[in-house]
């Protein structure tokens, strides 16, 4: 079985908010869950290890995703939801609120 980073419907390209961003190849409805962003372990850091959907999302102050924290079985979760439907095209944004914006 092939590792795969990123669901599908989402790819990394270049963000006018800062670097690089995900970005939304079809419609996504509200509700969905894009996947995992954050993870905590011992050994990270901060102890917090960002999966690759949460090192290429951007900060916005009117996003269109929000996080969710999960616990189970001891560990610690984050993971994304879009906060109303998605256009294709458009970049997926939340509020960081594991660090602060730069």
């Amino acid at each position: 079985m092939n590792y795969k980073p990123l669901p599908d419907y989402l790819a990394v390209q270049w963000s006018p908010i800062d670097g690089k961003g995900l970005y939304a190849l079809q419609r996504i409805p509200e509700g969905t869950y894009l996947g995992m962003t954050h993870i905590a372990h011992s050994v990270a850091e901060d102890g917090v290890v960002r999966t690759p959907l949460g090192g290429f999302g951007n900060h916005s102050d009117t996003p269109n995703c929000f996080k969710v924290h999960k616990m189970e079985d001891g560990t610690s979760t984050w993971w994304l939801v879009a906060e109303r439907d998605i256009k294709a095209g458009e970049e997926i944004t939340w509020q960081y609120t594991l660090y602060k914006v730069k």
